[in-house]
């Protein structure tokens, strides 16, 4: 499955360049910052642009990944419905075509007709990326396309990706907002047991090139499969004795921030956005754990840093079930069944909220402050 993750690789940067291409063009910057008001509210396509931007991506990786496995056509899976109304009521269903002039046509019709802008989204859908520099030979991982599904979320933290504001990022130091956050996550899992396998990360704003001032990536992916497990990134030293810190979103819970605040004390608890990001930072070693206390996340968005996070020994865990229990081994997210007394994207929520680490040891000593307060 080494030839997967070379695919996997690949289509996850030719999304980062639609991600940067939508944020350079300014005929698709201008649709993907404007909110249109009055008479021309009605006009589905330009208040959704950054939803049709997530869509495209989506459905480039959906069709690249399903012409050369088409065993796993059927098991790919995303945040978003690829279908959409334009101005004239008429409901598109958004594919990747097999040309660029075909895909540029279907889009011009969500877009009302703005060819220049689908022309510009078409350009980049097709277009080959540089060649991925992964250290990937010699890998092999026992498994076949049809014991696999995958989970995409096109791009995680939109309403960064949206605001855009730009940071430069330093070694070894957390960013809890910003461009940066915006990330393409590609998760595989084991459909018969709901194990993250294998995940790749794509950063499409890591920094911006000194010579020509555009935006540069960067890559991470992990394997994890039986006795195998293989990450780009190494895995991280450990902190001081005694020390934790810890990730949170800025608007979690009070009772949970205070609790985590007399445990890792004030200048170890840190917030940032985007759940991918908040996983990437642990899978980084800029933080030991990531901790949510509510549903508000969904497979897509965790199924693909689960995989690295397990390649480097740690992994993802259902908070509320490992706050009813001693042991945090029955509590490991899983990807392959939905809730079924939920309905929508809620089947497929993390609906107990979740604790990412790198160290197993670090579950107990985050749950035992929470204990009674959630």
């Amino acid at each position: 499955m080494a030839d997967l993750l070379r695919l996997l690789l690949r289509v996850a940067e030719k999304a980062a360049n639609v991600a940067r291409v939508c944020r350079q063009e300014a005929p698709l910057f201008q649709l993907l910052v404007q909110e249109k008001t009055g008479d021309d509210k009605n006009k589905k396509f330009v208040q959704d642009f950054k939803t049709l931007a997530d869509v495209v991506i989506q459905e480039m990786i959906r069709h690249d990944v399903g012409v050369k496995f088409p065993e796993m056509a059927d098991f790919i899976n995303g945040e978003e419905s690829n279908k959409f109304e334009n101005g004239l009521g008429e409901s598109v269903t958004v594919t990747v075509c097999a040309t660029e002039e075909d895909t540029a046509a279907l889009l011009a019709s969500v877009l009302d007709g703005d060819h220049t802008a689908a022309s510009l989204l078409a350009r980049a859908i097709h277009q080959d990326p540089a060649s991925i520099q992964a250290d990937t030979d010699g890998l092999t991982v026992p498994l076949s396309p049809s014991e696999l599904g995958i989970w995409i979320d096109p791009i995680d933290a939109t309403s960064q990706y949206i605001e855009g504001r730009e940071e430069v990022l330093e070694e070894g130091r957390l960013f809890p907002s910003g461009l940066h956050c915006a990330l393409v996550l590609i998760g595989v899992y084991l459909r018969s047991t709901g194990e993250p396998v294998m995940g790749v990360i794509n950063q499409p704003f890591n920094y911006k090139d000194p010579a020509g001032g555009g935006w540069k990536g960067k890559h991470f992916w992990g394997v994890s499969c039986g006795s195998i497990n293989v990450c780009s990134e190494t895995r991280p030293k450990a902190g001081p004795a005694g020390g934790l810190s810890a990730v949170l979103s800025s608007s979690e819970k009070p009772v949970v921030k205070e609790a985590l605040t007399s445990l890792c004390g004030p200048d170890k608890l840190m917030f940032a956005s985007g759940a991918g990001y908040k996983i990437l930072c642990v899978i980084q070693g800029l933080a030991d754990v990531y901790v949510l206390s509510e549903g508000s996340t969904f497979k897509w968005d965790s199924c693909a840093p689960h995989a690295l996070l397990r390649a480097l020994g740690g992994g993802v865990v259902d908070l509320h079930k490992c706050l009813q229990s001693s042991s945090g081994a029955e509590a490991e997210l899983t990807y392959h069944q939905p809730r079924t007394e939920c309905k929508g994207a809620d089947r497929w929520a993390n609906h107990g909220g979740l604790v990412a680490y790198r160290d197993c040891s670090q579950i107990s000593r985050i749950i035992a402050p929470l204990k009674g307060k959630l």
